[in-house]
């Protein structure tokens, strides 16, 4: 039996969410390689991994709208946050001069965030499924004439040169990640300002409802640091609300807001309480 931790992800060896995890626990971690978001949340249920990495919004394009549906379809628990600093690599062959490009792959969100920096260079974007897979397909094909716009990583594990870096058009380009686990994190030593909790509830159609709910929050000056709403299926025009709010779930003060929201609520879930990950943004 080992206690080797093991990180599952979506995408290709290479992609930012594994560079995420390495950063997030350490570059001996083991990480695992998932087609889809749904496969993440299937390795960790089954054991095959110990956590999850998971992308729910970035500062330019917003919310992953796709992976709060499967936070709350799932059973797993959100033990952590990272911001993850997204920095674009232009990657070509070893051997290739910047100057004999003439196109770069890579996914359609990536080619956007450089829109500018491409056309300055003179290259034609080409839209592919994922950047870490561009990367790869460079590496299989050896073409001369093509690039990729992907991570450092991506560059080290498919043997690629790095041309130009931090090629984006706005450097306060961050996603902040998700930690997902089997079981919820324990704390001991308490120091709730140092922590965040995730919930998800939906409530009756009722006049005013909304801000009650919001006033549960502000009566007792906790701060919201994230909002979300999205549709419940087969229930047109009903919605399940995202929370994210600074505190601990156990802290009295979180304890009791929790409990006065209960009563305004049909369903509530805590999807899990979690350090805070603070980080000096980059600002124009």
């Amino acid at each position: 039996m080992t206690n080797q931790q093991c990180v599952a992800f979506q995408g290709e060896p290479g992609a930012y969410s594994e560079e995420t995890a390495l950063e997030y626990f350490d570059q001996s971690v083991d990480t695992l390689p998932c087609h889809a978001f749904e496969d993440v949340f299937s390795a960790v249920s089954s054991g095959r991994a110990t956590h999850g990495v998971l992308p729910i919004e970035n500062s330019l394009t917003g919310s992953i709208h796709r992976n709060y549906d499967l936070l709350l379809r799932n059973d797993l628990h959100i033990v952590g946050e990272y911001h993850y600093r997204v920095s674009h690599c232009l990657l070509a062959q070893p051997s290739v001069e910047l100057s004999e490009l003439r196109r770069v792959h890579s996914h359609p969100q990536a080619l956007a965030q450089c829109e500018a920096s491409l056309a300055c260079l003179g290259l034609e974007p080409v839209a592919e499924a994922d950047t870490a897979g561009s990367a790869r397909w460079l590496h299989e094909t050896g073409a001369r004439s093509d690039g990729a716009i992907a991570s450092q990583r991506a560059a080290q594990v498919y043997d690629l040169a790095i041309l130009a870096r931090n090629l984006e058009d706005n450097p306060a380009n961050y996603t902040r990640f998700l930690i997902l686990a089997n079981t919820p994190l324990e704390i001991t030593a308490l120091e709730p300002e140092n922590y965040k909790t995730s919930i998800v509830f939906s409530m009756p159609n009722r006049p005013g409802i909304l801000f009650k709910a919001m006033s549960v929050f502000a009566l007792r000056d906790i701060d919201l640091t994230k909002i979300e709403s999205r549709p419940i299926p087969g229930k047109p025009w009903e919605y399940m609300f995202y929370i994210d709010f600074a505190g601990y779930v156990r802290a009295p003060v979180c304890d009791r807001a929790l409990e006065h929201l209960t009563e305004l609520t049909v369903f509530l879930r805590i999807l899990g309480s979690y350090p805070r990950h603070r980080v000096e943004y980059y600002s124009l």
